[in-house]
């Protein structure tokens, strides 16, 4: 625990979640998979990254730290209950991945991991929309339950209630996030990870 507050990893979490923070500010939606209020960024990049270098621990510390400069820049327009959905799937998927790196450090332990933390990432993201991010906008803002179906069912005839539009809206939209975001970080990761690397030596 001591080598990962060493200064080289405190300088990496600081650097690779600010710019998860700011790559929070930059939202698009994915509209033939799920209603256009389902915006995604790419702000897992740089803290995936970083977790496959420094460990799952420092991804959980950069995961929170990239939120709390989102708020601090952009503020929240959900009482902050879409920020902790945003931490607790965005662990979903960076945790997994990075434990599975850790102990398999190939191309194979991190198509693995990230295979498996977009599943994961997929289903919490299912469990959360159901259980708490849907119910809350239908209470705390007035949302129409109805209409937020007709959205979903709008792309996908499927959709009939509250399960299945997390089911084939949300689920599919957090499985091709976890996509992106992975084929970004493999296009990246070794060039940064070499770089960091070429650093400590000097």
């Amino acid at each position: 625990m001591k080598e990962l507050f060493n200064t080289k990893n405190l300088v990496l979490m600081a650097v690779f979640a600010a710019l998860g923070g700011v790559l929070m500010l930059w939202e698009f939606p994915i509209p033939f998979i799920a209603p256009g209020f389902y915006e995604m960024d790419l702000s897992e990049v740089p803290v995936l990254i970083g977790s496959f270098i420094a460990g799952p621990v420092a991804g959980v510390i950069m995961e929170a730290v990239k939120i709390i400069i989102k708020i601090m820049i952009k503020g929240t327009s959900t009482a902050y209950v879409g920020d902790f959905a945003n931490f607790c799937i965005g662990c979903c998927f960076i945790v997994p991945a990075s434990i599975i790196y850790k102990k398999i450090k190939t191309k194979k332990g991190a198509l693995i991991g990230v295979c498996a933390g977009t599943v994961f990432m997929a289903v919490a993201g299912v469990v959360l929309n159901y259980f708490i991010m849907i119910p809350f906008y239908v209470k705390a803002f007035g949302t129409p339950l109805d209409g937020i179906l007709a959205a979903g069912k709008s792309i996908n005839p499927l959709v009939g209630n509250k399960l299945s539009f997390t089911i084939v809206c949300v689920a599919p939209f957090n499985i091709i996030k976890g996509v992106i975001d992975s084929i970004i970080t493999f296009l990246l990761y070794k060039r940064i990870s070499t770089f960091i690397k070429s650093i400590g030596h000097k």
